[in-house]
């Protein structure tokens, strides 16, 4: 074996042994975000409430009424954490959170059903089995394929009457997350046998391709679209720094919707795709040391411009699913965001932060909304990125 040959395989083997190492405490990891965590079950039982993140006073902001895009975060998590424990604590805190938010699966009005819906009564589904949660799912996605337009080849993303979308004069607004709900969509059509559900999600998902990205693989955050024609009025980024900025929030729904595409169609243009977003983020000049990103990736104070440690949590979930598609090439990026997010600048000492997992999280800094502070959707990916290291055995 030539010198070449065996400084490449040297190489491998540090790489693979580097990950094992530093996510061989991966358990214990599991196990500190669980104890934060009960101390948050007990008030969410305690004020039948569902708990969004923090406010200045340092006690539990709850989800808005009477919806909040955020509220099916939190069942999630503890249907993880109940498969995890097989305590029956996170299962009897998952239902009763479940059930201040089933009836929203027949809301027509908004696209943030998958959010809310997938991410609980899927997982419990899932996880259980059980015909009941099956078709709240199938029900959420009827609701949710009521926003599609063929026109457009997407879903509708918000409604433009009355409210801060209105002033835009925006016709039929389709953001990047909303390629986050396909995943619900796809599980219909697995559950029910229906290609329907499917089909919209692989035409929304073309779509999207087509209209949303740059040609260095970066998102904007809205297309507002033509209703009748299908033609492209806007291309903005409403939540990040300017419209041609990189919000990265927005970099990482897409990092992981792609990458969650490719799973359930085995479509090779989404795992290229996939894989573009994430040389895009990994190679970025702003791309910080550790990982975890600035809430956008040309803000311009950078270096002093505040992380999102909730952006670093979805992209970790996606660059591991990503590297089982690639043979392990993107385990290294993944296992070093979920080493810094592990360290003591972004999680909370016990009973600290609201009792929330991870600190330093950004819903929207344009509206002047949750600054640097805990987000249930930041432990929900964090929770599920630490499950699938465990899962590849690291």
């Amino acid at each position: 074996m030539n010198m070449i040959k065996l400084t490449t395989l040297w190489l491998l083997s540090s790489t693979v042994l580097a990950c094992t190492t530093n996510n061989s405490n991966t358990d214990s990891i599991l196990q500190r975000a669980e104890k934060q965590l009960t101390v948050l079950r007990a008030s969410s039982l305690q004020d039948n409430n569902i708990p969004r993140s923090m406010n200045k006073e340092g006690h539990i902001r709850w989800i808005e009424t009477p919806y909040d895009w955020t509220e099916g975060f939190w069942p999630g998590t503890c249907w993880m954490l109940y498969q995890q424990t097989q305590d029956e604590k996170w299962k009897e805190a998952a239902i009763a959170a479940q059930k201040l938010i089933e009836h929203h699966k027949d809301l027509t009005n908004d696209h943030d059903l998958g959010f809310i819906f997938n991410n609980s009564y899927g997982k419990a589904y899932r996880i259980t089995g059980e015909g009941q949660y099956k078709q709240v799912l199938i029900d959420a996605s009827n609701s949710l394929i009521t926003r599609f337009n063929k026109n457009v080849g997407c879903l509708q993303s918000w409604d433009v009457v009355d409210n801060w979308q209105a002033e835009r004069g925006w016709k039929f607004p389709v953001i990047i997350d909303n390629l986050m709900n396909l995943e619900m969509l796809f599980e219909a059509s697995n559950i029910t046998g229906d290609s329907s559900y499917r089909n919209i999600a692989i035409t929304h998902a073309n779509t999207t391709m087509k209209n949303h990205f740059r040609p260095d693989g970066s998102s904007y955050h809205v297309i507002d679209y033509d209703p009748t024609t299908g033609e492209v009025l806007h291309k903005v980024t409403a939540q990040g720094f300017a419209d041609e900025s990189a919000w990265a929030r927005g970099q990482a729904w897409a990092l992981y919707g792609y990458t969650m595409c490719f799973r359930y169609t085995r479509d090779k243009r989404y795992l290229d795709f996939a894989e573009k977003i994430a040389q895009f983020i990994l190679n970025h000049p702003n791309y910080p040391k550790d990982g975890v990103p600035y809430w956008d990736f040309n803000a311009p104070n950078i270096p002093n411009e505040i992380r999102d440690a909730s952006a670093g949590a979805i992209m970790a979930s996606a660059l591991l699913e990503l590297s089982s598609y690639t043979n392990g090439k993107y385990l290294q990026a993944a296992s070093h965001i979920l080493d810094s997010l592990d360290g003591d600048t972004y999680t909370a000492k016990q009973g600290e932060n609201g009792n929330f997992v991870l600190k330093h999280s950004v819903g929207s800094i344009p509206h002047g909304n949750e600054i640097d502070v805990p987000l249930n959707y930041a432990d929900y990916y964090y929770i599920e990125a630490l499950i699938r290291l465990k899962e590849r055995g690291l």
